[in-house]
């Protein structure tokens, strides 16, 4: 009789092992590889020779850019927005999401191991015998990132993590510029009010002698009235001038997390420094702007999802194993008798399922095209206002010299009006005339100074942050 020869439990183990291996060496990426958008980018800024573009590069460390602006007060209120501006707290909020996020997406590439146990305990009726029954197991299962779907999810994920820091890094230059700009209007206000208040003195000075004047027979009553209307018109856009400050108060306590009743700013110098920016810095800041470099990185979480999209066309894989022990008695529990284990592998295909992955990979491309075309449209933008603001500023410091000239020639001839009319030489309507046209040239010049630097501020803000920083030294 012809002897059999048993079979080995441990070839079964061996094969399921060298099928693995086999599957894990065989695997491939589905994303598609990654490059980098194009956008269409000029060789120079039309509105500041020799300044040159350059690609993002967020990452450089700006600076306190507000104190190139020399203004003390708004020294020490930009360094509470990264402490109490709640827009900047939700955006590290979300950065920090999407950074548990991408530890999330890593921990899939693992295993995954549990511990079990159970106790239960039967019988019936009668004389029938009372059956406890133990167990206990550690089990394991991973699923092998064959095709790189894994893989895709956690790249994907460490560019949402980026974009989350571009975002952030987005929101507190938002913050930052807006409270300098709204820091300026109200320095601005207070300049206003100040000439309003000058001026409504002066008006009263010329009422009270147009008074006279009527009250002697000299002056017409209509005079008279002209003056009182001046007066009012003044006082009424004093009054503006002081709502229009209180709201610019409130509107810094928000940005600073603070309630409005809280806070106040008191009347203080104006510091007119407006930052000159230096030719050639643009090469290395506007690739620092944060929302260039976020988009950037949504057209790569967009990519990744092409190659998720792409694995459903492969099968998934799966490994378990489990090692424990059965037994009536807690304490035969870890003998060796009881011991039980098991290896599997499962693979799972899907036939048919009427396109609706080939429709997930097609919406995949269409996102990824969308995020792109985003990402064009961002950076397109971002020259645009670069050189809106270089603009303004060439003509804003050519306007500032020309108001200047036009204020003094107006102050004058108000005075020289004032001295005529007192003089009987000419009528009150002349006065007013150039009462009007004074005032009106003493606010535009104010309003022109205030306009230098809130343009210098939205100048910054659209170079993505200032230019002394050291990398930028």
């Amino acid at each position: 009789m012809k002897q059999v020869k048993p079979i080995s439990s441990a070839v079964p183990a061996r094969r399921l092992l060298a099928v693995a291996a086999a599957v894990l060496l065989a695997g491939c990426a589905v994303s598609p590889a990654y490059e980098t958008p194009t956008a269409a980018a000029p060789q120079t800024f039309k509105e500041a020779a020799g300044w040159q573009p350059a690609a993002p590069a967020d990452t450089l460390e700006r600076g306190p850019w507000w104190t190139l602006f020399g203004d003390a007060q708004l020294n020490q209120l930009a360094e509470g927005i990264d402490i109490s501006n709640q827009n900047v707290a939700a955006a590290i909020a979300s950065y920090e999401q999407a950074r548990a996020l991408v530890r999330e997406q890593r921990a899939s590439l693992f295993p995954t191991v549990n511990l079990t146990g159970s106790g239960s305990r039967s019988g019936g009726g009668g004389e029938q015998q009372t059956n406890n029954n133990f167990k206990a197991a550690i089990g394991a299962s991973w699923e092998p990132d064959v095709w790189g779907k894994l893989r895709a999810g956690v790249t994907g994920a460490d560019a949402s993590a980026a974009a989350s820091a571009a975002d952030l890094a987005a929101a507190r230059l938002s913050a930052q510029g807006e409270l300098a700009t709204n820091y300026f209007s109200l320095r601005q206000s207070d300049a206003q009010i100040a000439l309003l208040n000058a001026t409504i003195d002066g008006y009263k000075r010329v009422l009270e002698i147009t008074g006279n004047r009527f009250n002697s027979g000299i002056a017409a009553k209509s005079d008279l009235l002209q003056a009182q209307t001046q007066l009012a018109n003044a006082q009424i856009d004093l009054s503006s001038q002081t709502r229009a400050r209180a709201q610019l108060e409130h509107a810094i306590a928000i940005l600073l997390g603070r309630a409005p009743s809280d806070f106040s700013l008191a009347v203080a110098p104006w510091t007119l420094t407006v930052p000159e920016v230096p030719l050639g810095v643009p090469s290395t800041l506007l690739q620092r702007r944060p929302d260039i470099a976020a988009a950037e990185r949504r057209v790569a979480v967009a990519n990744e999802q092409i190659g998720i999209a792409r694995s459903a066309y492969y099968p998934s894989l799966n490994l378990t194993g489990s090692y424990g022990s059965g037994a009536s008695k807690v304490g035969d529990l870890f003998n060796a008798s009881s011991s039980l284990w098991s290896l599997g592998v499962s693979a799972a295909q899907t036939l048919f399922n009427a396109g609706a992955t080939t429709a997930s990979v097609d919406a995949a491309k269409a996102g990824h095209e969308a995020a792109v075309a985003r990402y064009r449209q961002t950076v397109l933008s971002a020259f645009g206002a670069v050189e809106d603001q270089l603009s303004a500023t060439r003509a804003l410091a050519e306007q500032l010299a020309l108001r200047q000239q036009a204020s003094s020639a107006a102050d004058q001839v108000e005075q020289q009006m004032l001295n005529r009319y007192n003089a009987g030489q000419v009528g009150y309507t002349d006065v007013v005339t150039a009462q009007v046209t004074a005032l009106s040239a003493r606010r535009s010049l104010v309003q022109a100074q205030a306009d230098r630097q809130t343009t210098a501020v939205a100048l910054i803000q659209s170079l993505g942050g200032g230019w002394h920083a050291p990398q930028a030294q």
